[in-house]
């Protein structure tokens, strides 16, 4: 695994942590290789039902890396750059696996892309959220316009964005952009906040998550079409007819993910 990225199992979760502290864990090309390679590992790996990102160092993620920018010479360069970072987002969208990114300090620029990509945010309450993509003459990219808009009214977005807003952890609770503000350690935080997601139904929650990310994308006949045929197969599944008996038993079901 690359030096840039550390991996962590335990008891079910993958710990990922962005490893650049020295460039506030900014997004060079080996960076995001080594995140993307490391996310789709994780995703198929049985040790693992959920991950937690987090950054090592002062901060979650300053964003792009602007070192390895500068050091472009060539359009194609930038591109082939581009398209490394951007897939970050495309890939955890795409998980079967819950990812819950822990933040403390900053998440600014593609750093807040990756924290909104992922399907919940833990954030320390000294954390904050910049969209500093203005201050140097660019577009908020690896989906965060529009990752941000699923979220807040577009007009508040698009003001935010022209303005270059910084959000406290609180702000940022309080428009439901973050799911938890925690004032102690963080990453225990959100190795509790993980153990809601270990106890459920592995099945049902890779469908949630498949379909929530994807259901303002498509109409309400192939939605509920969609809804329909995976229902069937939950209902034919094991874990159905444990989760019935724990029920009928008073007890908390064993999930087994089949």
């Amino acid at each position: 695994m690359s030096e840039t990225v550390k991996v962590k199992i335990e008891e079910g979760v993958g710990f990922v942590t962005l490893n650049r502290p020295e460039k506030i864990n900014s997004l060079s090309t080996d960076l995001a290789i080594a995140l993307k390679k490391t996310l789709l590992e994780l995703d198929k790996s049985s040790d693992v039902k959920v991950l937690i990102l987090s950054g090592e160092g002062k901060s979650f993620c300053a964003g792009g890396d602007l070192q390895t920018i500068n050091s472009f010479t060539k359009s194609s360069q930038i591109t082939e750059y581009l398209q490394e970072v951007i897939d970050l987002t495309r890939v955890i969208l795409n998980m079967d696996k819950y990812v819950i990114s822990a933040v403390h300090g900053y998440a600014a620029g593609a750093g807040y892309s990756l924290a909104l990509a992922s399907d919940f945010i833990v954030a320390d309450h000294t954390a904050k959220f910049g969209l500093n993509f203005v201050n140097i003459g660019v577009i908020p990219d690896l989906g965060l316009m529009k990752l941000l808009s699923t979220r807040v009214p577009l007009p508040i977005a698009k003001e935010w964005i022209v303005s270059g807003k910084i959000l406290e952890a609180q702000e940022a609770k309080n428009w439901g952009i973050i799911n938890r503000v925690v004032e102690g350690e963080l990453l225990q935080e959100a190795r509790n906040f993980a153990q809601v997601i270990l106890n459920g139904p592995p099945l049902s929650n890779k469908y949630v998550k498949k379909m929530m990310n994807h259901s303002v994308q498509l109409p309400w006949d192939a939605f509920l079409d969609q809804e329909l045929m995976t229902q069937a197969n939950l209902i034919a599944s094991e874990d159905l007819q444990e989760g019935l008996k724990a029920f009928l038993e008073k007890r908390a079901p064993e999930f087994k993910g089949s």
